[in-house]
C-alpha cells in the first residue's frame, strides 16, 4: 500500500444552488440561435457528433427565426398559431387539474409547466398510425392530436367516463387511435417497449414509426441502455427522446448524466445520431422531430434527441420543490418560457398581438372550464358515477382463467 496515495472516494453530482441560495446557471451556455448546422438526414452518426454537444435553436431573443433549421422547417403562420393554442390549452388544463387535486377531487396530478413546447411540437412530426410511448409529462401529444380534453379529465378523476375504467393512476392516459401507448408507472420500461413496437412495425412491412420518451433521471435505468442496443443493432425506425428538465423528482440531472457532457452524447456509444435541442423553442423541436422522423421513415435507423428544458413546477402534487432548489430558480432559467417565446415570435411577424393573445387565453380557459364541468358532472374522486370494481378483472386475458373467475366471485361480482 502506497502511503502517499490518496484514499479512494466516490463523487456525486450536485446542483449549483440549494434553497436559500441564489439560482446559478452561469455554467449553462446558451448557443446563438441559428448557429447549429443542419446535416442531410442520411449523414452517418460519426460525422455529426457535434450536434450532441451544441444546441439546435431557431428563435432568438427578439423572436426572430434564424438558421438552416428554420429555413428547412416551412411551418406556416396558421400552423404556428395552432401550436401556440395547443400549448395554451395544456397550460390551462394543468392549472385546472392542479386546482382540482388541491380541492380533493382527484388524488394526484403532474404538471407540464415550462415543458409544453416539447410534446405539443413533437406531435407535428408524426402521422396517423405512428405510436408514442410516453411518460407522464407528454399530454401535449394528445392535445396536439385532437384528443378530447374532457376525456383526459375523466381519466384523472377515474369516473365513469374514463376510458381506462379507473384502472390507471391519474395522468396515465392511453389512446391507440391517437398514437399514445398506455403509460407505464415503472420508469424506463416504455423505452424498450417503443423499440420493440418499432421492430414489429418493420418486420410486418408497415410504415408506422415509434417515438420513445424518457426523463433525464430514468436514463440511469437499465431499460434505457437495452433499448439503445437493440435500436442500434437493428437500425430500428424509432425516435429516442430524452426530456432533460434538470430535475428527476428531487435529484439534479447531473446524478444520472455523470461525467458525460450531455445526455445526447450517450447515443454515440451505440452509433446512434444524436441531437440536442432547445426544448423551450417550439420551432426547434418541430424541426428536429421532423428530421429524425424522416430518418426513421427512410430506413436510416434511430435518432436520439435530448430536449433541454426546465421543470418549473413540482415533480407532482406530492412534491415540494422548495425543499431542494431555490424557489425562484425557474424565473432564472436561461431558455425562457416556451409559450412566451412562440407568442413573441408571432407578434414580431405581425400575425399576432398582445391583445389577441390575452383573448385567446381567456377563450381557451373558458373552454377548459366548461369541459371540467361536464367531466365533474359524471364524477370525481369522492362522488358521482364511477366504474364498477368488477371491471378490474376485464381485459386481462382473452379468456378469463378459472382463478380470476373465483376471485371475482369471492369479491361478490
Amino acid at each position: 500500500m502506497d502511503p502517499a496515495a490518496p484514499p479512494l472516494r466516490l463523487t456525486f453530482g450536485a446542483p449549483h444552488a440549494r434553497p436559500g441560495t441564489a439560482p446559478d446557471f452561469s455554467d449553462f451556455p446558451v448557443p446563438e440561435a441559428g448557429a447549429m448546422r443542419r446535416p442531410p438526414v442520411d449523414t452517418p452518426a460519426e460525422e455529426m457528433r457535434d450536434l450532441a454537444f451544441g444546441m439546435i435553436r431557431i428563435l432568438d431573443d427578439a423572436g426572430e427565426a434564424r438558421g438552416p433549421w428554420a429555413e428547412a422547417l416551412a411551418l406556416d403562420d396558421a400552423a404556428q398559431l395552432e401550436g401556440l393554442r395547443h400549448m395554451l390549452t395544456l397550460r390551462a388544463y394543468d392549472a385546472r387539474m392542479l386546482l382540482a387535486q388541491r380541492q380533493q377531487k382527484t388524488s394526484f396530478y403532474m404538471q407540464h409547466l415550462g415543458e409544453e413546447a416539447i410534446s405539443c411540437a413533437f406531435q407535428r412530426a408524426l402521422r396517423p398510425g405512428d405510436m408514442n410511448f410516453p411518460t407522464y409529462r407528454q399530454a401535449g401529444l394528445l392535445i396536439a392530436s385532437g384528443y378530447p380534453i374532457g376525456t383526459m379529465m375523466c381519466q384523472v378523476y377515474g369516473n365513469d367516463g374514463d376510458p381506462g375504467r379507473g384502472r390507471q393512476l391519474p395522468v396515465l392516459y392511453s389512446s391507440k387511435a391517437h398514437g399514445f401507448f398506455s403509460i407505464s408507472g415503472n420508469l424506463g420500461t416504455q423505452y424498450i417497449q417503443a423499440v420493440g413496437w418499432a421492430m414489429g412495425s418493420a418486420l410486418s412491412g408497415a410504415e408506422a414509426i415509434a417515438a420513445a420518451w424518457i426523463g433525464d433521471g430514468s436514463t440511469a435505468e437499465s431499460d434505457f441502455h437495452a433499448a439503445l442496443v437493440f435500436a442500434s443493432s437493428y437500425r430500428v425506425p424509432v425516435i429516442l427522446n430524452i426530456v432533460n428538465n434538470q430535475w428527476a423528482i428531487s435529484t439534479y440531472q447531473e446524478v444520472a448524466r455523470g461525467s458525460v457532457g450531455t445526455f445526447a452524447a450517450r447515443g454515440h456509444g451505440f452509433g446512434i445520431p444524436a441531437l440536442r435541442v432547445d426544448g423551450n423553442d417550439y420551432l426547434a423541436v418541430v424541426a428536429a422531430a421532423r428530421w429524425a422522423a424522416e430518418r426513421a421513415r427512410r430506413n436510416l435507423g434511430p435518432t436520439l434527441i435530448e430536449h433541454v428544458t426546465y421543470r418549473a413546477a413540482g415533480h407532482s402534487t406530492s412534491d415540494d420543490p422548495s425543499a431542494y432548489r431555490p424557489s425562484d430558480e425557474g424565473a432564472s432559467w436561461p431558455l425562457g418560457d416556451p409559450v412566451a417565446r412562440l407568442r413573441d415570435h408571432l407578434i414580431a411577424r405581425g400575425v399576432w398581438s398582445a391583445e389577441r393573445h390575452a383573448q385567446a387565453e381567456a377563450e381557451i380557459l373558458a373552454g377548459v372550464i366548461e369541459a371540467q364541468k361536464q367531466a365533474e358532472a359524471i364524477g370525481t374522486l369522492h362522488q358521482g358515477r364511477r366504474p364498477s370494481p368488477a371491471e378490474m378483472f376485464d381485459d386481462v386475458y382473452a379468456e378469463m382463467p378459472p382463478h380470476l373467475r373465483r376471485q371475482r366471485q369471492q369479491a361478490g361480482f
